[in-house]
Formats: structure tokens, C-alpha cells, sequence
């Protein structure tokens, strides 16, 4: 497992820190590329021990430094990095110098949800303000470390969760920051998930150069999306497009749409909004266009079964409304049982008088079937949990056995 700690805040796009700088190239689409000044020095410092470590996904590469003293510029890799500051060290014993490290991040979207939970637990407790007090802890993950494939050829269920998940139970981290839509209906033995954000924008968002809406896409078109539920759902809707599978972060999915390789993506609104990317939107889809993944827009927090201090630092960030509504989704989920190859789509909310709606779907890949469902009820756990496994159910009577059946065997 490839873990990267960073006790000192790092910028990632939407939540730019102090002292640290965001470089944008010209040619990009706000490419994530960091300036982090670090000061090195030989003397002995005052040792800051963490309270928390938050532990998140993605990876994090030095792909180039300058020593600002001399202007000397060179790049390589992180080991080669560390070695050149010891050697450094070695030699400056007691003077300061800094170091410019350029920095590569493969999942600033992952950060940037780490960087609001931190910012969230400082704000409702004031001893993890104090320097050092919280980490951010970067965990490669097997869904980051594949983008070659889609997401159901390697695994499907738990590939941006499982490392993350171990580090925990290994105690390297005390708290898992999730997007709630990657997590298994189960979870690991030895942890809980007791804690849901506020949840964002669930809507998808269109992005294209050449149509302001699918319907305006020319036969032919080619939209790229790893998600099966999107696919379905445009097929469904617009046969005389294609779809192709298009993995990576937001950045590189937008600098792929920009090279022509496809003409259009659909991506989650909350993940723009979070990364301060909405300029890049074209025209958003409604609920009724296009029905979100479950738990699309909400970000869970976890910790160990056992651990009630983190149990009850995180419980003071839980918003419940949010935290009713995914669980209502991931129960629908889980009667379900499909496989990573099923699209399902589904959403719950408070209505404008206070009850429960929920909608909920199940289609083929191909778009030909498309199963549709909706309740209405309290807006109370035990209801709403009640609601999602009757729409599950009744979904996976009409579409009966031989339906998901097939579906497992699709490649």
C-alpha cells in the first residue's frame, strides 16, 4: 500500500491554503499541479504529534524541485527527492533553505473532501486547530492504480475503499474520508460509518464543445463514461449514440473531452462544485433526465468499531437528513444484490412537506430495459429503510431472475 502523509495543508483546487500556490497551466483545464514551499533544517524542532490522521485516496508524485538559494531546478522522483534533502542536511547543519517542490496529484477531488472534513472538525473542536494536530494521510488505492479497464473487469465493489480500509483497521489512520457512492453495501468488520456531511448537488452535469445537451449530440456521437447507470440511461433515452468507457479524474476526463476524444462526458455536479470547476459545465441534468448513482453528492467519514473518541468527534459532523436519505438509498442497494455489471440508479429526499421521496432504477447496459420505480413515506429511518427494500423487491420481481442473471455474465 503506497501511503503519503501530509501534516502541512496542501492545496487542492476549491480550497487553496495560505502560502501555498495552485499553478494552472495554459492548456489545461485546471490541471492539478502544486507549489509547496517546505522548510528544511537540521536543528531539532518541536515534535507535533497528530490527534487525528485522516486517511483518503489518490497518490501524490514530486515530479520536480528548485533549491530557491541557488536556482537550481531539477526533477525527480520522490526517493530521489528525500535523499537530496538529507544530503542537503548534511551539508547545511544548521542553515535554513528552502526547498520548491512541484506536485502531481491523481485524485484532488478526494482531497479536497479530506481538506472539508478537517476544516469541519477544527471548527467544532478547537484543540485540533493546534499545528499539526490533524494529517492527511494519501492512500493509493487499487481503483486509482487501474484506469485502463473499466471499473467491473477489475472488481467493481470496493475498489476505491478496501486499502483504505485496511490502513484503518491497521490503525495507520483514525478516521476514512469516503465518497459514499464507492462503498460496499457492507462494511469491513471492525468499522462503522456513523457520519454523513451535508450532501451536494446530486444532479449530473453535461460537458461538451460541439452540443449545449445530449439531444443535440448528431447520431454517431460518442460520449465517454465509466459508469454503467449513465450509459443505460443515455441509450436509453438517445439509442443513435455510443458510449465509451472514459476513466481518470475530472481533470483528465476534461483534458480528454478537450484533445476530441470524445465528444461529450457527463460527470457528478457535486465533484465540480467541490473542485470549483462549474465554469466547465455545459447544461445540467435533471433528476428526471438522468437519475443519480446512490449516494451520489454525499461524503461518509468511518472509524473503528471500538473507538469511541474518533466515534465521537466525527458524530459531531453527521447531518442527519443526509445521512437518513443515503441509508434509505443503499438499503434499496443492497435488496437489489447486483452485480458491479448492473446499472441502478437511485435517490431519496425530503420533500417540501416533509415526507420521504424516492426513486429508484434498474436498466441493461445497452439502454433497451429500463425498470422505474417511486415511493413516498415518513421521513424516519425505519420507514425509509422499509420503502427502499419494497421498491428493490418489487424491481427485482419485474425484472425477474434470468435479467441479472445475464447481466453477470456481460463483459
Amino acid at each position: 500500500m503506497e501511503n503519503i502523509t501530509l501534516k502541512q495543508p496542501l492545496s487542492a483546487l476549491g480550497f487553496p491554503p495560505p502560502s501555498f500556490k495552485t499553478l494552472t497551466p495554459k492548456n489545461s483545464n485546471k490541471v492539478m499541479v502544486v507549489k509547496a514551499t517546505v522548510a528544511v533544517e537540521q536543528q531539532t524542532q518541536k515534535n507535533n504529534v497528530s490527534l487525528i490522521k485522516i486517511g483518503t485516496r489518490g497518490s501524490m508524485e514530486v515530479i520536480g524541485c528548485q533549491r530557491e538559494d541557488l536556482g537550481v531546478v531539477w526533477a525527480m522522483s520522490a526517493q530521489a527527492f528525500d535523499n537530496q534533502v538529507k544530503g542537503e542536511e548534511e551539508i547545511k547543519q544548521h542553515q535554513k533553505f528552502v526547498i520548491v517542490m512541484l506536485l502531481r496529484m491523481d485524485s484532488p477531488l478526494a482531497l479536497a473532501q479530506a481538506y472539508q472534513t478537517r476544516e469541519r472538525l477544527i471548527a467544532s473542536h478547537s484543540e485540533l486547530g493546534e499545528e499539526g494536530a490533524i494529517e492527511i494521510v494519501i492512500i493509493k488505492t487499487t481503483g486509482d492504480k487501474i484506469l485502463d479497464q473499466p471499473l467491473a473487469d477489475i472488481g467493481g465493489k470496493g475498489l476505491f475503499t478496501k486499502e483504505i480500509d485496511e490502513a484503518l483497521l491497521n490503525s495507520e489512520i483514525d478516521i476514512a474520508v469516503h465518497s459514499m457512492k464507492d462503498v460496499p453495501t457492507y462494511l469491513p468488520d471492525g468499522t462503522i460509518l456513523p457520519c454523513n456531511l451535508p450532501r451536494e448537488d446530486v444532479r449530473d452535469a453535461f460537458i461538451s464543445l460541439s452540443a449545449a445537451s445530449l439531444a443535440e449530440l448528431p447520431a454517431g456521437s460518442v460520449v465517454g463514461s465509466a459508469s454503467l447507470r449513465r450509459q443505460s440511461q443515455i441509450l436509453h433515452k438517445y439509442p443513435s449514440l455510443k458510449v465509451e468507457n472514459f476513466r481518470g479524474n475530472v481533470q483528465t476526463r476534461l483534458k480528454k473531452l478537450s484533445e476530441g476524444k470524445v465528444q461529450a462526458t457527463l460527470l457528478a455536479l457535486a465533484g465540480l462544485k467541490r473542485l470549483d470547476m462549474t465554469n466547465n459545465v455545459t447544461a445540467i441534468l435533471s433528476i428526471e433526465e438522468m437519475l443519480p448513482a446512490i449516494a451520489q453528492g454525499a461524503i461518509g467519514i468511518a472509524c473503528r468499531t471500538y473507538d469511541e473518541k474518533m466515534a465521537s468527534y466525527i458524530a459531531s459532523l453527521d447531518h442527519e437528513e443526509t445521512r437518513l436519505a443515503i441509508s434509505c438509498e443503499r438499503a434499496f442497494l443492497e435488496t437489489l444484490d447486483g452485480s458491479c455489471r448492473t446499472p441502478i440508479a437511485g435517490y431519496a429526499y425530503r420533500d417540501q412537506d416533509g415526507y420521504c421521496v424516492f426513486r429508484g432504477l434498474v436498466a441493461s447496459p445497452d439502454g433497451t430495459q429500463v425498470l422505474e420505480t417511486s415511493r413516498k413515506g415518513l421521513y424516519d429511518l425505519e420507514d425509509m429503510i422499509l420503502m427502499a427494500k419494497d421498491a428493490g423487491k418489487e424491481l427485482k420481481s419485474r425484472a425477474g431472475p434470468a435479467f441479472f442473471d445475464f447481466l453477470a455474465t456481460l463483459k
